[in-house]
């Protein structure tokens, strides 16, 4: 056994799956190993930020993490976008990325960089192998501090000579650990706070918005009179039928103000305090509005579901009976797509436990309001900010739940960052149907510049965003690399094309100009 076998079947042994692979020469021995560790499945993505994106999609879907192959530090650095992405969704994400042989480091070769550099600003663990020696035990860290809840990015670097040198053989890992329960003391402040009387609301993010914690949060809120908030981009969300229903807080700034501009009890649980995405110089950066009480009861790492539970408890907030089910979005009259008819189209027609990953941008806010009484899902989103991660965390969610349709809502501009995500989709084989709204433009750089006061954009400015000229075609795109696709005009065509989608197996792309 060398020491690239040494560190995939340490991680076989630790019950990763999947490897999500860009690899280069110096990676060629992990390629080896990957063959003779049939246990972990390896997946080609074209660009190393389809890799990491993917691997962040796959862990918020299957609760552990996976690994990810990079090529030195360009390959690496290609991926760092959905690192951050991972890092502020606090998913579980092991790189591996092969370095020079480190006889061949000093001679400051062309593809020779500072690896673990690039690293640390999106890796809470970072380290580079000094042996073949220590080659599994550090892989066994690595997972280990991914997996300390809710999830962390780990970073190994590995020279080749070590990954191709003898190795003695796989290293245990140690089991993961749990969310952290919260203290006694947290949860009787809360109860106090929302015992007051003042205006309340639950502001919810991590595991407050599973099932558990949603179920708890209602029984507070039917108690105190509390309003149920979740975080702007939360990592994942379960919705829909039979749910607690749950208001997104609001993108803009003035926007979110205003909608807790009545609260005067904020109580945070699986979520920090709410922040202004930018710096605007008239409004605060914390989006708690003056004169309400930040409470926190449960921090991201802790086990919000419980302590809202516990708070339920201590209020002696009764259970709630199954939610009668609402009335299921109809389907909005025959006629050209825009935005919100998009949205209560895709509510309309999505099955029962699809999961949906939504990096529409501007287009994709109404499916939000739309899909509150949608069949049940689970509702992913960008998390970090950074673009370009909607296509490849649907791809790994695909690999996560083979028994689950996926349903990608894709803006154009920030889908041209890693179309590549589809020739993965189409080699695997994943149950993918990708909504793409193409408004031929970055339309939320159009909304900022006009929020900036410009409110005539000169032609560098419109250059800037627009995306026009010339169109992309995406129906030619997406068949180019292996998917079937079309391009519905009317909310009848878009019908047609979803029912068509979810009832084939295999990846699908639906072009919907807007």
């Amino acid at each position: 056994m060398n020491g690239a076998e040494s560190v995939i079947r340490t991680a076989a042994d630790a019950g990763i799956e999947v490897c999500f692979a860009n690899p280069g020469t110096t990676e060629l021995p992990f390629v080896a190993a990957l063959d003779d560790v049939p246990e972990i499945r390896a997946v080609l993505g074209l660009f190393e930020g389809v890799c990491t994106g993917a691997a962040d999609g796959y862990a918020r879907m299957a609760g552990k993490p996976a690994l990810t192959l990079l090529h030195l530090g360009p390959g690496f650095a290609n991926g760092i976008a959905n690192l951050h992405n991972a890092r502020r969704a606090r998913t579980p994400v092991v790189n591996l990325i092969g370095n020079q042989a480190s006889w061949h480091l000093a001679a400051d070769a062309p593809l020779t960089s500072d690896i673990e550099s690039l690293a640390r600003p999106v890796s809470a663990w970072v380290r580079s192998s000094t042996s073949v020696a220590t080659l599994a035990s550090d892989t066994a860290e690595a997972i280990v501090e991914a997996r300390r809840a809710p999830g962390r990015v780990s970073t190994l670097i590995a020279a080749n000579d070590f990954l191709w040198a003898e190795a003695e053989g796989p290293a245990a890992v140690a089991a993961p650990g749990a969310l952290l329960s919260v203290h006694d003391d947290a949860v009787s402040s809360a109860a106090e706070a929302l015992r007051v009387g003042r205006p309340g609301a639950i502001y919810l993010g991590g595991d407050g918005l599973s099932e558990r914690g949603l179920r708890a949060a209602a029984r507070i809120a039917a108690t105190t009179g509390s309003r149920l908030i979740s975080e702007t981009w939360p990592t994942r969300w379960e919705r829909g039928q039979g749910l607690p229903v749950v208001e997104p807080l609001p993108y803009f700034p003035e926007a979110a103000l205003g909608a807790l501009g009545g609260v005067r009890t904020l109580v945070l649980a699986g979520a920090d305090a709410p922040v202004s995405f930018f710096g605007y110089d008239e409004y605060p950066s914390i989006l708690i509005p003056e004169g309400c009480d930040a409470v926190s009861l449960a921090g991201p790492e802790a086990d919000a579901g419980e302590a809202l539970e516990r708070l339920a408890d201590a209020l002696d907030a009764p259970p709630i009976a199954e939610a009668v089910d609402r009335e299921r979005p109809l389907l909005p009259t025959d006629g050209p797509l825009n935005p919100v008819s998009m949205g209560q189209t895709l509510a309309a027609v999505q099955p029962e436990g699809v999961v949906v990953m939504n990096e529409g941008a501007t287009s994709g806010f109404p499916y939000i309001a739309a899909a509150v009484s949608a069949p049940r899902h689970t509702y992913l989103t960008l998390s970090g900010g950074a673009i370009g991660q909607g296509m490849p965390c649907a791809t790994g969610a695909a690999v996560a739940c083979p028994d689950r349709p996926v349903l990608n809502i894709q803006a154009d501009g920030s889908g041209m960052y890693t179309l590549q995500s589809l020739w993965t989709q189409a080699r695997e084989q994943l149950d993918v149907t990708t909504v793409l709204c193409a408004n031929n433009a970055y339309r939320i750089l159009e909304i900022e510049i006009a929020r900036a006061g410009i409110a005539e954009p000169g032609p560098q400015a419109r250059r800037m965003t627009d995306l026009s000229g010339p169109v992309l075609d995406w129906v030619q795109l997406a068949q180019g690399m292996g998917v079937p696709a079309v391009r519905a005009e009317t909310v009848g065509a878009l019908v047609e094309a979803l029912q068509r989608a979810f009832a084939e197996p295999g990846p699908h792309l639906i072009e919907v100009p807007l």
